[in-house]
């Protein structure tokens, strides 16, 4: 199943002019078209059921769709897209308000990405753990060949190498001189870690 949508901020007269492209792609099984304040937006998916599932992802930046990063993508991981407890995989565009900003003008980084990659892989049977995670990391792994970087959210345990993939060198620099300013002592270290230099 593919799952396509848009969020539009601004006029609503202007978005309903997206729908019918929208429409154009197929009839789909179902839709909804709503009006949400930004913060209900941020909580549509929230659930306290939620927080019984197992989750695990894996994600990277995409600056181009080439025809093998699309093969990758589709076929998860696999030598042919099927499979069981395969991960959700999706593709989230970038551009537009968030490369308005200059890349070095806040930690979030890699601001010229077209698209984040995100495999997600979510279970409540314990017994599912390794082959769920493995799943998950065998997709990551197949289209990381394609990827320019990550988003420090979809880190997973990538350690220090995935905080070195979220944030280009000079960023990283500017971030770890300030965490030898506030914190030397690496209170805040449970997270995607930026250590003190000492």
């Amino acid at each position: 199943m593919v799952t396509a949508g848009l969020v539009w901020v601004g006029d609503p007269d202007r978005a309903r002019q997206f729908l019918p492209a929208m429409r154009a792609l197929g009839p789909p099984t179902s839709q909804r078209v709503h009006e949400l304040s930004y913060l209900q937006l941020q909580r549509m998916d929230d659930s306290v059921q939620g927080h019984t599932v197992r989750r695990y992802w894996k994600g990277h930046y995409i600056e181009d769709l080439s025809d093998g990063a699309v093969d990758a993508f589709w076929r998860r991981g696999t030598a042919d897209g099927r499979g069981h407890r395969l991960p959700t995989v999706s593709l989230q565009a970038y551009g537009g308000a968030i490369a308005d900003v200059p890349d070095d003008d806040s930690a979030f980084s890699q601001r010229n990405a077209r698209f984040e990659f995100v495999a997600a892989a979510a279970w409540t049977d314990p017994a599912e753990h390794a082959a769920r995670m493995a799943a998950a990391r065998q997709c990551g792994a197949s289209v990381e060949p394609f990827a320019s970087g990550a988003y420090v959210n979809t880190l997973g345990d990538d350690g220090t190498a995935g905080v070195r993939r979220a944030y280009p060198a000079r960023k990283l620099a500017r971030l770890t001189a300030l965490k030898d300013a506030y914190d030397p002592d690496n209170v805040f270290h449970l997270n995607q870690n930026i250590r003190p230099s000492r």
